[in-house]
């Protein structure tokens, strides 16, 4: 049992991270955030066999100086990261009163390693990015570090929400017994990793480090910046450039 001030430290996963951002409807330039849509990442476990698709609310990660609070779900959850493209293609739809519309791909923005572990208790998602070897103004203006750590707290369908956040009802996440008793009738559970693999699954994330691998003691195991051919984003996720502007995940630029 762990002194009252000794820090404790379980590894729960790691794997692939992938930042990634989609325009707004028609935008085929966007140049600042106002041009963002929606925003997100994806979690690949190593092994392959769990793949989440994460949205963050605000359209940016938390403030690492700020210790911001953002809302964000569970999108997806599929067995492989190729399944995960196809939803992030470019897609067009009709509208009454605009006719024809497009909503642009999604571009990448950011590719590394991440761990989920438990500090005390807590979980907190770290990452180091791979790509891109520089952040640029894409990074900036989503507020992609080189490396961080935030707490992840998820919510407990059974209880309200702000009035600025969450999901009606019919789209939480529905838990079997065993899970939704983890809550213990508590709004949030900090500890349980399987409360994560459910689509509607609600979280909140807060910035709690800049230096998790110091701080944590953790390897994030990043390695040097691949190239095209060798990076994940295109090998695993398929954001070939034929599809998407890969400008974002190599320069940090827009386009």
């Amino acid at each position: 049992m762990a002194a009252p001030d000794e820090h404790t430290h379980e590894l729960l996963e790691q794997g692939d991270i992938f930042f990634f951002f989609r325009p707004t409807v028609n935008e085929d330039d966007p140049d600042a955030l106002s041009d963002v849509q929606n925003f997100g990442f994806v979690l690949r476990a190593d092994g392959g066999s769990n793949v989440r698709l994460m949205l963050v609310g605000r359209k940016r990660m938390p403030d690492t100086d700020e210790h911001e609070r953002h809302w964000g779900m569970v999108d997806a959850v599929l067995d492989s990261a190729k399944e995960i493209e196809p939803s992030l293609r470019e897609d067009h739809y009709d509208t009454k009163t605009r006719g024809e519309q497009k909503q642009p791909a999604a571009r990448p923005a950011g590719e590394g390693r991440y761990v989920i572990s438990l500090e005390d208790g807590q979980m907190h998602l770290s990452y180091a990015l791979e790509l891109p070897k520089r952040r640029g103004d894409v990074q900036k203006a989503l507020r992609i570090p080189r490396e961080a750590s935030y707490a992840i707290s998820v919510k407990n369908p059974d209880k309200g929400s702000p009035e600025y956040a969450g999901l009606q009802d019919e789209d939480k996440a529905e838990y079997p017994k065993s899970l939704q008793e983890e809550f213990r009738d508590r709004r949030f559970d900090s500890e349980n990793l399987k409360l994560l693999d459910y689509e509607g699954a609600e979280f909140v994330l807060v910035c709690a480090r800049r230096d998790p691998e110091r701080a944590y003691d953790i390897d994030l195991e990043a390695e040097e910046a691949p190239d095209y051919e060798n990076a994940d984003t295109i090998r695993r996720l398929r954001m070939v450039k034929s599809r998407h502007p890969v400008a974002p995940l190599f320069g940090g630029n827009w386009d």
